[in-house]
């Protein structure tokens, strides 16, 4: 264990048994149940692992209905990092080492015992433990392929437990998601079992952009496989390892519309395989889905990585910026691409996209087509005929992307951003005073006022993020655990706002800088679930936890 301030820590244990606001104790108290029962119940010898929630009711662990005969506990390693990232926040803030070994215990357990023969984890949006029976499953249209978009993995806690294997799994991942490194063909779906090739020996050469493509070019997988590779050239010093992360991470800055400078979510364009006149089928085999969907209407060069909607708005704007601060922070000079990268496009998407006086985004294309209230004209990947695109709000995850950013930079642009979307969002007008009065329950704005305490050392932001953490615990701590509400069944786990409230405590007593680093990542599960009628539906795993 690390030597941790005993003054701290007593100060810290004071203020939860005598009384004081004592925001760690819900903390504690939902990391008690997670300990007690949230494991493994299921075998003569207790392996130490977590399923990914529960019926807070019942105490009955959460399933994925693959059919209503096979219905597999979800234990997802995936699903565990920001729990992970709870705990250690824990054991750093209270001493006790209890917290910090669970986590630490169900990595190792994966690492010796888990791991496919490339190095991979069994684990991501299409694969994961039955907690019962300890068999690979998934959603039965998936094919337990690997998958991580926008995970973000508490990588320093993996190297902490085996550094070896932790290098390795970062290396398994690129080999099986770069499909073709010559041509820098990017698969959001890997395989198994694959032997290593020469992974950063590989020669990087910038092909043409938006050409087509066997993989897809998501930034929600980008932006796993950027870290990554960044994280283990923090570990390794391996050089190559950083600049293929800057190579990838710049394919995605070439594909922006040199006009505008927005985008861009894809830098290649799905290889049309197959031929079909059924706008139901939206596979990428059938060929890039915006071109089918609003080519006729627009241009046949509409597409998929020249669409910029909310979730494209989200992986661009809100947790890109995330990955390149949290890089530059680490590595430094080195980095620098990286934040120069992300603050152009973050300035250029408020100046085209964002309606200040609303507190919302246009959906739009990247040339600057405003796409507000338009209706679909043919079904296809982004939705049924008629369904009206709408403009969609600048929440509080963007509004720490453009904190984390203006504190890294201290341009005044993404500051002026930074008062509307704060103001907009009832946090008060920064470069005046707060609003001790905020409704606001996000741990996204928790984190975005600890920034700027941090930063600045001025107590008002301290003292918002306490009446927002308030707020949190009124509005999500239920039944001992953390909830969409009162009324609903399921907690996940892998929930955020105990790490918030935890950044809170951790802010009060000077060791904000030693919590874990929060990225917005997040596991889960995806594909065919099959509900009580029969009838399959394509859904994730947020399914069962909004359920009332």
């Amino acid at each position: 264990m690390q030597n941790y301030n005993k003054d701290m820590i007593f100060l810290l244990k004071q203020r939860f048994w005598e009384g004081g606001f004592g925001m760690i104790k819900y903390v504690v108290e939902f990391a008690n149940n997670v300990l007690k029962e949230g494991r493994d119940r299921y075998h003569e010898v207790t392996l130490p692992l977590f399923a990914d929630g529960i019926n807070v009711k019942t105490k009955e662990h959460t399933r994925w209905n693959i059919s209503n005969e096979k219905q597999p506990i979800m234990s997802n390693l995936a699903s565990h990092q920001n729990l992970f990232r709870t705990f250690v926040a824990l054991t750093m803030l209270t001493g006790d080492n209890k917290y910090k070994d669970a986590a630490t215990s169900e990595i190792k357990y994966h690492f010796d015992n888990l791991l496919d023969e490339s190095g991979l984890i069994s684990w991501g949006g299409h694969r994961f433990f039955d907690l019962e029976t300890m068999e690979i499953v998934g959603p039965d249209d998936k094919g337990l392929v690997h998958e991580l978009k926008n995970v973000l993995p508490y990588y320093d806690l993996m190297y902490e437990v085996d550094k070896e294997k932790t290098l390795s799994f970062i290396e398994a991942f690129w080999n099986a998601h770069v499909l073709d490194w010559k041509e820098l063909y990017v698969g959001r779906h890997g395989e198994y079992g694959l032997k290593k090739g020469k992974l950063w020996e590989n020669a990087m050469v910038n092909l043409p952009i938006f050409r087509t493509s066997t993989g897809l070019s998501f930034l929600n997988v980008g932006n796993d496989l950027i870290y990554s590779a960044a994280k283990y050239y923090e570990y390794s010093g391996n050089i190559k390892a950083l600049e293929w992360a800057k190579h990838l991470a710049h394919q995605y800055v070439r594909a922006r519309n040199p006009e505008t400078q927005l985008g861009a979510y894809q830098f290649t364009q799905p290889k049309k395989i197959y031929e079909t006149d059924d706008d139901n089928k939206t596979l990428s085999f059938y060929g890039d889905r915006a071109k089918r969907q609003f080519g006729p209407e627009f241009d046949e060069e509409i597409l998929e990585g020249k669409v910029l909607f909310a979730t494209m708005g989200s992986s661009l704007y809100a947790k890109n910026p995330l990955v390149s601060v949290s890089i530059t922070n680490s590595i430094g000079d080195k980095a620098k691409e990286f934040l120069d990268w992300t603050v152009s496009g973050m300035e250029a998407f408020a100046t085209w996209a964002y309606i200040p006086e609303e507190n919302m985004f246009k959906p739009m294309f990247t040339d600057g087509t405003d796409m507000t209230n338009y209706d679909l004209k043919r079904d296809g990947y982004y939705g049924k005929k008629g369904r009206v695109l709408t403009k969609y709000p600048a929440h509080c995850g963007f509004l720490l992307a453009y904190v984390r950013a203006y504190i890294a930079t201290g341009n005044k642009n993404l500051w002026n951003i930074i008062k509307d979307m704060a103001k907009r969002n009832d946090l008060g007008k920064f470069d005046e005073s707060v609003n001790l009065s905020t409704k606001c329950d996000s741990p996204y704005a928790v984190y975005s006022a600890l920034e700027l305490y941090n930063n600045t050392s001025n107590e008002e932001y301290l003292k918002l993020a306490e009446i927002i953490g308030k707020n949190i615990i009124n509005n999500y701590f239920h039944n001992g655990y953390f909830t969409k509400g009162k009324e609903y069944q399921y907690a996940k786990f892998d929930c955020i706002e105990p790490l918030a409230l935890l950044a809170i405590e951790a802010a009060k007593v000077g060791k904000y800088e030693q919590m874990p680093t929060f990225l917005d990542g997040g596991g889960y599960v995806n594909g065919h679930y099959q509900v009580l009628d029969g009838s399959m539906l394509s859904t994730s795993d947020s399914y069962i936890y909004f359920s009332k």
